[in-house]
């Protein structure tokens, strides 16, 4: 018996490609049900914290690809998708990221960041010590894309890299959240050395790392209050 199941097309540069529209008809959800999911997930995204103390008991691994695969649906300029995730389970790979973000972490809080910066952070009770790189059992290093270069060689220019990424980006937050596990979002300052150390070619740049994980069972996280409803909406 043959495996009929469907593979998925390849992706492939559609650079310069003539438009091609292809009908899309999504199931409408009746508004009773949409108003229940809405608030499903209004409910279940309240619980979603930023952790910074996790446990060191393995994830499974195909709930982080999967999560993956969701914030790759995120919309991007032109379509070109200008991102990569690398999912580091390596524990030498992440204590030598450790080790370099920790680095820059004591330059920053010794000076670089400035008194502003840092009475900013100080409600959150963050430092240069970035054990959540080591602890979690994982990391996905998330980079942008800022060209990608043809067969001739030619370089071709990606469009709004920083926006696409940053929306992919909330979305793999949200998806990991919803899949039961935790995360953080970590930008040392400069971040070149991710590039190095997971030998990205010349066109990636460093936008996050993202430790991934359970809390840890002594977790703590700041107490905060969200921005009400009111505060962050405003009707026209």
């Amino acid at each position: 018996m043959s495996d009929t199941t469907a593979v998925p097309p390849q992706w492939t540069p559609i650079h310069g490609a003539p438009y091609q529209p292809v009908p899309y008809r999504p199931e409408r959800i009746a508004a009773d049900e949409s108003l229940a999911r809405a608030a499903r997930l209004r409910q279940a995204m309240a619980g979603r914290r930023t952790v910074r103390r996790f446990s060191s008991d393995p994830v499974p691994e195909q709930v982080v690809k999967d999560a993956i695969v969701c914030a790759a649906t995120a919309p991007s300029g032109a379509h070109q998708q200008p991102w990569t995730f690398v999912l580091v389970k390596d524990p030498d790979v992440r204590r030598r990221i450790r080790e370099a973000a920790e680095h820059e972490e004591r330059i920053s809080y010794d000076g670089r960041l400035g008194e502003e910066w840092l009475a900013a952070l100080r409600p959150l009770g963050t430092d240069a010590v970035k054990a959540h790189m080591t602890d979690a059992p994982a990391l996905v290093v998330v980079f942008q894309q800022r060209y990608w270069v043809g067969e001739d060689g030619t370089r071709h220019k990606h469009y709004y890299v920083d926006e696409s990424v940053g929306i992919a980006v909330g979305m793999l937050l949200s998806a990991l959240h919803l899949s039961g596990l935790a995360a953080l979002i970590h930008t040392p300052s400069p971040m070149r050395f991710l590039r190095e150390v997971l030998d990205r070619p010349a066109n990636e740049k460093a936008f996050a790392v993202i430790p991934v994980g359970y809390p840890a069972d002594d977790c703590q996280v700041p107490g905060l209050v969200r921005k009400s409803l009111d505060q962050v909406l405003k009707e026209v």
